[in-house]
């Protein structure tokens, strides 16, 4: 598996010869150059998850690319996105992909929650060697090799986080979404998760564009 990081929640995974674009939002950088992609999922309809200015961008140099979201995500577009839902499986050549969760995380009683599908690649056997929970702590029935971890959210408390680390208890954690703090406090979050992770994870953060192998 080969993971590279465009900035907050987006990131490019190449896992059993397939390339999979997560949530190319607003806070993200450079991914409307990528091509070659043989998917684009969005977890959700918030603007940091899909830019809707640039991503007719990232389709159009993605032709042949599937577009898979939650299902709201979905009905609201007009590019054919394919609504993928919790308990779902689709293959894309000899990768799996299942379908988690179903909702965003709670931000305020006020606010509707929407939509918010958990993408979890792999095979078969193995149905979750990599999870993008996009904006939501479901934990995965299975397990996981590498969890795409949201470390700073709007909707979450750092206690929330290093719970939901040690729930899901992957072999590698991997931060996503700290695109809505400065850099210089992402170590405040990343600290806390480094030390405590359970025993056994890695946290692992990745170079912006820098591509990992896991």
């Amino acid at each position: 598996m080969r993971i590279a990081h465009f900035g907050h929640s987006c990131i490019l995974v190449e896992l059993h010869g397939v390339k999979v674009l997560f949530d190319p939002g607003t806070f993200a950088h450079g991914f409307e150059g990528i091509t070659g992609l043989d998917a684009i999922a969005v977890t959700h309809q918030h603007p940091d998850h899909i830019d809707p200015n640039r991503i007719g961008d990232l389709i159009e140099n993605n032709p042949t690319a599937r577009l898979l979201s939650d299902p709201q995500t979905a009905q609201q577009r007009s590019e054919g996105w394919e609504p993928v839902s919790a308990g779902q499986v689709l293959d894309i050549g000899d990768l799996q992909i299942t379908g988690g969760g179903g909702r965003h995380a709670v931000i305020h009683p006020e606010i509707p929650v929407i939509d918010n599908t958990v993408f979890q690649l792999g095979t078969e056997a193995d149905p979750a060697q990599l999870v993008h929970p996009g904006d939501s702590l479901w934990v995965p029935p299975v397990p996981v090799g590498v969890l795409a971890i949201p470390a700073v959210a709007p909707w979450m408390r750092i206690s929330e986080a290093v719970d939901y680390l040690r729930a899901v208890n992957p072999r590698t954690a991997v931060p996503i979404h700290h695109g809505i703090i400065a850099p210089s406090a992402h170590g405040i979050y990343f600290g806390r998760l480094t030390e405590m992770a359970p025993a056994g994870t890695e946290f692992r953060v990745l170079d912006p564009e820098d591509q990992g192998q896991f």
